[in-house]
């Protein structure tokens, strides 16, 4: 009789421990749900200009070079929406499509007092206004004439202009030090 009491003892045991597990059980699966959350922001964007120093657009075909040229090159960025951000700028080199070093070819005259260089990215130093446009980035290009030899004859030297900007609202940054803001795209991300 014993053995019986013990088994039928072992076997509600058992069961009261599979109710509870099959209750647990239940419990997590049925109180997980799913929401679709619409969130909607507002998106940045910018116009890059190239000008000359006389305010004329910078010619789209390029400029005839030779060694030692300086040419003028003004870029500047004009905000085209209605958020405020922070703006960055990436100078890329090339010949023939192939990337260069900037020391190579070219000799850029950074506006300094509005750029800072961090990580081969040139932030600007403050918040960039709906409507607004940037002070230069640079001015002019000097044609390295001591790198620039015979061996780059009939070749296409390039300077390109990449820009990315990120919202400033509820993104705080320790003074002019905009390359502290969070969401900068990653390296080869787009604006």
């Amino acid at each position: 009789m014993k053995k019986i009491k013990l088994k039928i003892a072992v076997i509600a045991l058992a069961a009261i421990l599979l109710t509870f597990y099959t209750q647990a059980s239940l419990a997590y699966y049925t109180t997980i749900g799913r929401a679709t959350n619409v969130v909607t922001t507002g998106d940045i964007r910018f116009i890059i200009h190239e000008t000359t120093n006389q305010g004329t657009p910078f010619p789209e075909e390029g400029v005839y070079i030779v060694p030692g040229d300086i040419v003028s090159k003004q870029v500047t960025i004009e905000s085209d929406c209605e958020q405020p951000f922070y703006l960055r700028v990436k100078l890329v080199y090339g010949v023939d499509g192939t990337a260069l070093s900037a020391e190579e070819c070219f000799r850029v005259n950074i506006n300094e007092a509005h750029w800072q260089l961090v990580d081969g990215w040139y932030y600007y130093k403050g918040v960039v206004e709906p409507g607004q446009t940037t002070p230069h980035v640079f001015s002019q290009v000097e044609i390295v004439g001591s790198e620039v030899d015979n061996s780059y004859l009939g070749k296409t030297l390039t300077l390109s202009v990449v820009a990315q900007g990120v919202q400033s609202v509820h993104n705080p940054v320790n003074g002019t030090n905009t390359y502290e803001a969070s969401g900068w795209p990653a390296e080869g991300g787009t604006a």
